[in-house]
């Protein structure tokens, strides 16, 4: 679905590029991540291939086309839900929603069908000035779907939410994925991108140090050791093993058998350890 080969950007009046040559490339139905810091170049690159930034070098195809070729028509595929939501605060939700529906000329969602699914369907009539940052990130995600896009970009999908409207904003980037929507997230929350990115891309200072998969990255950058908590007479202990050889590891066997096990779990790193690791920066 996206096709990225040499892209480089340069701000007008800058002398450092912003962009640095990436190459990379996303399949149609995948999750994929671009994890940095602020100022790493997750948002420039993002705004290119939604067609704001024009000026840039190198190859970036869309859906199977050239994107300096795209026309209006681009708009109608690809939906966009920005950190800072923008809405007309006078307005109600489903206000909004029918306003910004109006605008497509192809095949829309319901309003009320998608303020459903964020639940908030009972705020339909309320107008978007008493709105919660939470509120207003579901309802972000509402317009970016109205459209019924092929490509969604999220841009920190889940800042400044609470667990509960992290964990709803979650599984419907799921859902999507399951209905076969091609999604790139930009983030510097590790935790999000872990539980739902197919793949991540590690940026800073406009250069790719990496592209994996959460689970291959923990797994292979992890240590190969076991650790078991267990109590004995109140006293909480905890052994390590090596996790090669464990199945014929006699005292690993004896605990499991004789000790009540609290605790059982893999050293497998950090994807934010990966990431300080592989790039020498903080998220910060």
């Amino acid at each position: 679905m996206i096709e990225v080969k040499g892209l480089r950007f340069t701000y007008p009046g800058s002398k450092e590029p912003a962009l640095k040559g990436l190459d990379f490339s996303i399949a149609k139905g995948e999750i994929f991540g671009f994890l940095g810091p602020s100022g790493a170049g997750k948002s420039t690159t993002q705004k290119i291939l939604i067609g704001v930034l024009k000026q840039y070098e190198g190859q970036v195809n869309v859906m199977g086309k050239q994107l300096r070729n795209v026309k209006s028509e681009y708009y109608e595929k690809i939906g966009v839900a920005f950190e800072f939501p923008n809405f007309y605060n006078r307005f109600t939700a489903l206000e909004n929603l029918s306003l910004f529906r109006s605008l497509y000329s192809g095949p829309t969602e319901e309003p009320k069908r998608l303020l459903s699914m964020v639940e908030l369907e009972k705020y339909a009539d309320t107008k978007v000035s008493d709105f919660s940052k939470g509120m207003k990130m579901r309802l972000n995600l509402c317009r970016a779907l109205l459209n019924k896009p092929d490509i969604l970009f999220l841009d920190e999908p889940t800042s400044g939410l609470d667990p509960v409207n992290a964990k709803t904003i979650k599984d419907m980037i799921l859902d999507m994925k399951a209905a076969g929507k091609t999604i790139l997230m930009t983030t510097h929350n590790m935790k999000a991108a872990e539980e739902i990115c197919d793949r991540v891309a590690f940026i800073v200072d406009g250069g790719i140090s990496l592209i994996d998969a959460p689970r291959e990255l923990k797994v292979r950058r992890g240590k190969r050791r076991v650790s078991v908590e267990y109590r004995e007479e109140q006293q909480l202990e905890c052994v390590t093993f090596e996790l090669d050889g464990i199945g014929s590891n006699e005292l690993f066997h004896k605990l499991l058998a004789e000790k009540k096990i609290e605790t059982m779990h893999t050293q497998e790193a950090s994807l934010e350890d990966i990431f300080i690791e592989v790039t020498g920066r903080s998220l910060g």
